[in-house]
């Protein structure tokens, strides 16, 4: 298994950018060397030669945005609000909230909430479909940052729901962005985040119960760990696709050491390349999953959904 290098938006910045990103990013009790990035990673496997051929100018081969200003950035929320309606994957239990105490009647309020690990905007952990894999909070924090690469194939969703993302798809990015690599987290946008507020589309089932959505095919999910790609994140309920009945696309990336972000919101609002993404579940001990916040940090000047 390809280890994913250590990595943190810091390791994005243009020298002159660290020390007032460590600032802005740090606890100010952490010393400023807790922030800086590990030893140098390894260079990138080099672009396909359609990169090449077409004259493009990639980048690094890890996606680092040049000239990243973070005090410019713009902040993109990709997560969807927890509420007791959100669209759920067949068989978990609604979002319940339970008022314990009010400011009217005990000077504060506060709520015991009770939820899947598998619901709302989320993440899979290596262990959801493999013994003895890290569970969620043995997740390491550089797993959870990383250069964005948005890989759009909302046209060919439009022509077909169950389609699923190829090797030729993540081959056509690299042509205009640079090789992926262990530092890339890729989003696949797909346009059905758009369906988030109506569940019955959202699921989109048929006569029989089936369901019909987009997802990422078993071929996509090797070709992004033998890049050692580790995060893989959807704006559908699930990254195998809506009429899959044993779950071999989370069987390969999980099971080889990857983890899964689903049902992200937002994914229309980013440019292809050049954003950071910042992954943060609740580390629950021994958790298959949790629900997650996740945020894209966007230089400025990058257009939305730039293709």
């Amino acid at each position: 298994m390809q280890k994913a290098h250590g990595t943190s938006v810091i390791s994005y910045l243009p020298a002159g950018a660290k020390v007032a990103a460590a600032h802005a990013l740090c606890p100010a009790a952490l010393a400023l060397s807790a922030c800086a990035p590990a030893a140098a990673s390894p260079p990138a496997a080099a672009p396909p030669p359609a990169a090449q051929a077409e004259g493009a100018a990639p980048s690094s081969g890890q996606g680092a945005p040049a000239g990243f200003d973070i005090a410019a950035a713009r902040v993109v929320d990709l997560t969807h609000p927890i509420t007791p309606g959100m669209p759920l994957f067949p068989g978990n239990k609604p979002y319940a909230l339970e008022t314990l105490s009010t400011v009217e009647k005990d000077a504060y309020y506060s709520n015991r909430f009770a939820m899947d690990e598998h619901a709302g905007t989320h993440v899979d952990a290596p262990a959801h479909f493999r013994v003895g894999a890290a569970t969620v909070e043995q997740m390491t924090p550089d797993q959870l940052v990383g250069a964005a690469a948005v890989v759009d194939v909302t046209a060919k969703v439009a022509a077909s729901p169950d389609y699923q993302l190829t090797a030729d798809d993540l081959r056509g990015w690299e042509a205009r962005h640079g090789a992926l690599g262990a530092r890339h987290i890729v989003l696949v946008r797909t346009g059905w985040g758009a369906r988030w507020s109506d569940p019955a589309k959202y699921l989109n089932q048929d006569a029989k119960g089936v369901m019909h959505f987009p997802g990422v095919s078993v071929e996509a999910s090797r070709y992004l760990r033998e890049r050692g790609v580790r995060g893989l994140g959807i704006d559908t309920l699930s990254t195998d696709p809506g009429p899959s009945e044993t779950f071999e696309q989370h069987k390969t990336f999980l099971g080889d050491g990857g983890y899964h972000i689903e049902n992200l919101a937002n994914l229309e609002q980013l440019p292809e390349a050049g954003a950071v993404v910042v992954v943060a579940p609740l580390p629950l001990g021994r958790g298959s999953g949790a629900p997650a916040r996740v945020l894209a940090l966007v230089p400025a000047g990058s257009g939305a959904a730039a293709k």
